[in-house]
């Protein structure tokens, strides 16, 4: 199958010139789309979120994916760069107008692959620097790592069952009962009781 992509970002803009240079592109190449797949919707939208996203999800291997331009995955290098490394993980063939890139089984897309690995490795690994980082400066500085115990705003399982927990505790319910009626563990419950500073038996 032959797929051609059309993508513009606002309904002012046209879809035509694009058809236009990759039926030309076709042409030339005696090459015969199968579909066309258009769509006006802006490059930074993650392609789940685009017609584009179910498309490269449909190609199989050997499918070809005819665009006017590269930038008609995305506006966002590691974005376009992870879809492309998509279609040659399924062995599809990307084919561009404007730049004339050809990837497929060839060097380029092996290199493009390779940078592609490359960068999300190093962003990677920059994350995890910056995290280690930051959380060392708060150490350094003397601040409390983790969440801050006895926080009054701090969100827990049962926070605002109290009363229910208070009420059958009193009319002698027991743990294992009272984690069926609020729907949680025993653990979670203990660990409640103790915030709530209430001693009971079960």
């Amino acid at each position: 199958m032959i797929y051609a992509y059309i993508r513009v970002s606002t309904d002012k803009q046209t879809v035509e010139n694009q058809r236009f240079e990759i039926q030309n592109f076709a042409n030339d190449r005696r090459l015969v789309i199968d579909k066309w797949v258009s769509e006006t919707v802006s490059g930074t939208k993650a392609a789940k979120d685009r017609k584009l996203g179910p498309l490269l999800k449909r190609m199989k291997k050997g499918d070809t994916l005819i665009l006017s331009e590269i930038s008609r995955l995305g506006r966002n290098l590691m974005g376009i760069m992870s879809m492309l490394h998509l279609c040659m993980t399924k062995e599809t063939f990307v084919l561009t107008v404007k730049e004339k890139y050809e990837l497929g089984n060839n060097i380029n897309s092996q290199v493009l692959a390779f940078a592609f690995g490359l960068s999300a490795q190093i962003e990677r690994d920059l994350i995890s620097q910056r995290t280690k980082e930051g959380l060392a400066r708060r150490k350094a500085s003397g601040q409390q790592l983790g969440r801050k115990k006895g926080d009054k705003n701090t969100h827990y399982k049962l926070t605002g069952k109290e009363n229910v927990i208070r009420t059958m505790l009193n009319y002698g319910y027991s743990k294992a009962a009272i984690c069926r009626k609020l729907k949680c563990n025993f653990k979670t419950l203990d660990d409640h009781l103790l915030r709530m500073n209430v001693l009971c038996t079960g």
